[in-house]
């Protein structure tokens, strides 16, 4: 299959064990920092390419699920001014990610293609307003900042491991999901709905699960990245966080889930490297059009995305071998 070059139990160990060095090697807190944030916003990365890879649904209201995350614990935390309340917060994350992902999903799946799209969009404009408007409840623009957190999140190795071990799991359980029969039912659904449906499998509800899954993950993430900047405002109910998780799937490979960790990397650390540039070079200080400029690059040269490209170029070389091997056999054969 296209994707059991990053299947492999072996590969996938090695890669956790580097990262987990990473620590004992560097104690660049900046580092750290912006591992622990590309480790976070990966996990919103897979969660979306459950949808867009493995479902064929092209949402733009994702952000809706990260931003309710990031509030749920931002707006817990500050309340009660208890950091032991995040595991509530996270779990009350959870619940709503999945009742919201529901009700948008009953309400909007019943067309398709770009009607669909468009009524997410709408989704997420509307939370984005009433997250503007109650701004006596979410601090509107200006957020909630001095988010107190666990202490132990205030370690960054500590909360470093903890953002790994995070996307461990969820790459385990997102990989356990899209390789069930579930899984293969929805792509199958991608590839053709009809299809599935004269087969007898109600597509509504399989799509439906898809979104609550995706939404729940997504709402973990969101929490997260509260915890990591301590601070939320109304941005993360903004149009930028889906275009962020669209891009991340793109860039690293739609269909493959650890494309969307390659993606998370590539963006956070060219986000950071322009943005640099920009207090040397004024030029620079325009780094989101080099950063578009960037993005065409890599869709140029890496049409399937990054990893999913090296999985083309990688199954085409084994499916060469191959011929080559079964021709070399069939020509000693006759002789």
């Amino acid at each position: 299959m296209r994707s059991k070059l990053f299947n492999n139990n072996w590969l996938l160990a090695a890669l956790l064990i580097v990262l987990a060095l990473v620590p004992f090697l560097s104690s660049s807190k900046f580092l750290l920092t912006m591992l622990i944030t590309v480790f976070i916003l990966a996990v919103y990365g897979m969660s979306y390419d459950l949808l867009l890879g493995y479902t064929g649904i092209v949402s733009f209201g994702h952000t809706i699920f990260f931003g309710l995350g990031a509030y749920s614990v931002g707006i817990l935390l500050t309340k009660t001014k208890q950091p032991n309340m995040l595991w509530v917060a996270l779990l009350i994350a959870i619940v709503g990610a999945a009742l919201i992902g529901l009700v948008i999903g009953i309400l909007s799946l019943r067309v398709k293609d770009v009607y669909f799209s468009m009524i997410t969009l709408a989704f997420a404009e509307l939370f984005y307003i009433f997250a503007e408007k109650w701004s006596s409840f979410t601090g509107g623009s200006d957020g909630i900042p001095y988010i107190r957190v666990p202490s132990f999140f205030n370690d960054r190795t500590q909360f470093y491991f903890t953002a790994l071990a995070f996307l461990a799991l969820m790459y385990l359980m997102l990989r356990r999901v899209v390789h069930s029969p579930f899984g293969r039912t929805l792509q199958a659904i991608r590839e053709n709905e009809q299809r599935v449906e004269s087969l007898g499998y109600n597509v509504l509800h399989y799509k439906l699960a898809s979104i609550v899954i995706s939404g729940c993950v997504a709402a973990m993430s969101g929490g997260l990245w509260t915890v990591l900047q301590k601070y939320v405002n109304t941005s993360v109910f903004g149009m930028d966080r889906t275009i962020e998780a669209l891009l991340m799937t793109i860039v690293g490979g739609v269909g493959t889930l650890f494309g969307a960790v390659l993606g998370a990397g590539v963006i956070t650390f060219a986000h950071e490297w322009f943005s640099s540039l920009s207090t040397q070079y004024p030029l620079f200080e325009r780094w989101l059009m080099f950063f578009g400029i960037l993005y065409i690059v890599i869709v140029m040269f890496f049409p399937k995305g990054i990893l999913g490209t090296i999985l083309d170029k990688w199954t085409q070389k084994q499916g060469g071998s191959r011929n080559a091997a079964s021709d070399s056999k069939r020509s000693k054969s006759i002789l």
